[in-house]
């Protein structure tokens, strides 16, 4: 069989799929921030256009990808899925071992297939600039580069810890014509007030928003965008997961299990909501497994209730598995995994028992990490690590049993621009980090007043 299974330009999908549609049980509603009821569309209106907002509440099956969206798909759409038959050699292991590769955007990873989709909603209400986070500066470097393209000017707040580890990142988003601030920032007042109780602040992914949002409500001509969580985020990444169905068909195949690693859930909802489709429609019995990192684990310690998406309190309430919206995860590589919640589909299929979590710590994801490197000859980012790992963990339990699985992970991202990250962890000096119960706890009784 050929490694690399591709698809032609012709056969990128021309709808996303809308996995509510078919959901056993939909997700609870979003909670006004200060009226703590249900958000209404008006009430997204100062962040999003309406377009967006529209698919954040749609439950039609199949949504239609403009035809200038598809185009610039096209750059690097279809991505190849590629069986990792040196993997499988390295770890001496019964299980076919499948990969979807989405290194091969512009950004390096998964988050174009959002990005460009929400510039381009954006551009068609004639908003002017879009302020936006980012963790390990994938998405922000994903949004400026859709910025670009599409005529817009674009304000990036990038976490602090991130934005020191990984200068690069930022050095490309300003290439596209981004403008990039360490979170937490002198330019807002969620960001002040923070440096002024801790000047050392690392920030988070929560504050980072709360940065961004504060941005965008200033000016009339400006919108905020988000690289993950949100359902319609989520809706535009499925172009993964419905292409990687026509590659297995190609193959005649079908995967055993689908993982992902999840931070708010676009990269894991984007493979495996089209898989799980599958199951819920035509009674398949596919696994699917959302890996997050150790020491930012709300998917297995945290609990799901109604939180903020961001640590100030401005956006919508959402009901997700938190660690409570105050909680400041450790200084991990992973910075795009480094979130207190998980999106409101994502949680809703965990307490519906039909997806699985694991959490790993980071020195397990590297040495993954660089067994596939050295393998496959990609290196990649941290945050696809996790689901590597994970893979190591599926192809081990094979070897044991003795029996063959086919295993797809999404490689969400190369790492190239992860250098130091790996070199922490080549020179000894990287360390694991372990959050206490009494961490959580504190963290979650912060926010036993937002319930409803």
């Amino acid at each position: 069989m050929e490694k690399k299974i591709l698809l032609s330009e012709k056969e990128i999908p021309e709808n996303w799929y809308n996995i509510m549609a078919d959901m056993p049980n939909k997700p609870l509603p979003p909670l006004h921030p200060v009226t703590k009821k249900p958000v209404v569309p008006e009430d997204l209106q100062p962040l999003f256009p309406m377009e967006l907002i529209k698919q954040e509440v749609s439950t039609e099956k199949y949504i239609p990808i403009p035809e200038e969206v598809r185009d610039i798909y096209k750059i690097w759409r279809p991505s190849p899925l590629i069986r990792a038959y040196g993997f499988e050699k390295l770890l001496d292991t019964p299980a076919k071992i499948y990969y979807k590769y989405e290194g091969v955007s512009p950004a390096g990873s998964h988050k174009p297939n959002t990005a460009i989709a929400q510039a381009y909603y954006n551009k068609k209400e004639g908003i002017k600039r879009l302020t936006t986070e980012t963790g390990a500066g994938q998405w922000g470097t994903a949004l400026s580069i859709a910025c670009q393209m599409l005529g817009l000017e674009c304000e990036v707040y990038m976490v602090k810890i991130s934005y020191n580890q990984k200068p690069y990142r930022k050095i490309l988003m300003n290439t596209f014509g981004a403008k990039v601030f360490a979170s937490p920032s002198k330019n807002t007042e969620a960001g002040r007030k923070i440096l002024t109780m801790d000047p050392e602040n690392s920030g988070s992914l929560g504050l980072a928003i709360s940065e961004a949002v504060e941005r965008a409500v200033m000016r009339d001509d400006t919108k905020y965008a988000l690289g993950s969580v949100l359902n319609h985020v989520l809706l535009h990444q499925t172009v993964i997961g419905l292409e990687a169905i026509k590659q297995f068909e190609i193959a005649g195949d079908m995967p055993d299990m689908v993982i992902a690693p999840i931070g708010g859930g676009s990269n894991f909802g984007g493979i495996v909501f089209p898989f799980l489709r599958l199951n819920l429609e035509e009674g398949k019995n596919i696994r699917f497994i959302a890996v997050e990192p150790a020491s930012c684990p709300k998917l297995t310690r945290g609990e799901f209730r109604y939180d903020f998406g961001d640590t100030f309190g401005m956006t919508p309430l959402i009901p997700m598995y938190t660690l409570g919206h105050n909680f400041n995860p450790s200084p991990i590589h992973a910075g795009g995994l480094r979130y207190h919640g998980a999106g409101a589909i994502i949680s809703q299929l965990l307490r519906d028992k039909l997806i699985e979590a694991q959490a790993i710590n980071q020195l397990e994801c590297f040495d993954a990490g660089l067994k596939f490197a050295q393998s496959e000859g990609i290196l990649p980012a941290p945050e696809s690590t996790h689901g590597i790992a994970q893979v190591v963990r599926e192809a081990e339990k094979c070897k044991m049993e003795g029996k063959s699985k086919t295993i797809l992970f999404n490689l969400s991202g190369h790492g190239n621009f992860d250098m130091s990250s790996y070199e922490s962890y080549l020179s000894g000096n990287m360390v694991d980090y372990e959050v206490s119960s009494e961490e959580i706890r504190k963290s979650l009784h912060e926010i036993d007043s937002l319930q409803a």
